[in-house]
């Protein structure tokens, strides 16, 4: 990248945020938010309820601008809860321990110790953090300021989680675009790759890249799930809250990936031209490739005219695997392409 691109990324970026409804503008309107928050909860904090030193307030505010509106939600118990045993654990050291010194290490030990139960999710270091704080600065033998600390950081997390609530809450529909549209890329370039092989009679060698590209499908798989799972999250406790209509087409995507590994594993073996498993003869290996085409193109736009062309071209397969040819001695390789391919047919249908 030369110095005149890195330059301008920052402005490339801030025109996306604007134009494009996709993670970019997602991260303006959250990084808003959280500023916003900050400044709510400062305000409210010094000159409302006029805390003294309510550094925690706006700590606490932005932290709450979470991913989803539900983490937020969770997020504020998880936090206030924490803090409150923070406070608590400082109370206790500054009433018993005269040592400022061996009370901090003691309450930082406890605190980060009973901060890595699972209840308290990420929040768990607040539990050392707020007791350190309380003892670094003198006011653990303070009720008072104990209950200010309480207080302003209660009333931060309730903003944060407020607006991040109310405010635009965050959906991950692009999400879901993004991870189906490269998942339906892949598969279908490995539909393609592998009907072009199986057509060829390529040696076994030349499969070994297949293996690796479905390797790569695996993985936009895991990240498929991953959007989907964000995109559930999302919807749950959110005011915008809908069904995104790309969340079932994924959700097939995703159902492809086993049969399309079968496929690739019944293409290596036929490569191998050991029996029983052979390779078919030229004609059979024409269909399959004209199949697997058809596929790719179903995979990749959704065509539904592709997907009457995949079912004609299996019940040629099977009138090739019923009908005794000169290709009769080959039929066991056949089947074992037929068979995935016939699934990936089905779940594309179901999609």
């Amino acid at each position: 990248m030369d110095l005149r691109s890195r330059w301008a990324a920052p402005f490339a970026w801030a025109a996306r945020a604007f134009r494009v409804p996709g993670e970019e503008r997602r991260s303006l309107i959250q990084t808003t938010k959280a500023a916003a928050a900050a400044m709510i909860a400062w305000i409210i904090a010094t000159a409302v309820l006029r805390l003294p030193q309510p550094f925690l307030a706006p700590y606490a505010a932005v932290f709450l601008v979470q991913a989803t509106v539900y983490r937020s939600l969770r997020g504020w118990a998880q936090q206030v809860g924490a803090v409150s045993v923070g406070v608590l654990l400082a109370a206790g050291a500054g009433q018993l321990i005269p040592s400022v010194t061996v009370a901090l290490g003691l309450v930082i030990f406890i605190g980060l110790l009973i901060g890595t139960w699972r209840g308290f999710g990420d929040s768990g270091v607040w539990v050392g953090i707020t007791g350190m704080l309380l003892i670094s600065y003198g006011n653990a033998t303070e009720p008072v300021l104990l209950a200010d600390r309480l207080l302003e950081t209660a009333l931060g997390a309730a903003i944060g989680a407020v607006l991040n609530a109310v405010i635009l809450p965050p959906l991950h529909g692009e999400r879901l675009r993004a991870a189906a549209s490269r998942l339906a890329s892949a598969i279908a370039d490995v539909l393609e790759e592998t009907a072009a092989l199986v057509r060829d009679g390529e040696p076994p060698e030349a499969t070994e890249a297949l293996h690796d590209r479905v390797r790569d499908v695996r993985s936009l798989v895991a990240e498929a799930e991953d959007a989907i799972g964000w995109t559930r999250e999302g919807r749950y406790l959110n005011l915008r809250g809908r069904r995104e209509p790309g969340e079932e087409s994924l959700s097939n995507l995703i159902s492809l990936w086993q049969p399309l590994a079968q496929l690739i594993d019944a293409v290596s073996e036929a490569a191998r031209r050991e029996r029983p498993f052979r390779h078919p003869g030229e004609y059979a290996r024409g269909v399959v490739g004209d199949l697997l085409e058809a596929l790719a193109e179903v995979a990749r736009s959704g065509d539904t005219d592709e997907l009457d062309r995949c079912r004609e071209l299996l019940d040629e397969i099977d009138q090739l695997l019923l009908t005794p040819t000169d290709e009769v001695t080959t039929s066991i390789g056949l089947g074992a392409m037929a068979l995935p391919a016939r699934r990936l047919v089905q779940r594309l249908r179901a999609d």
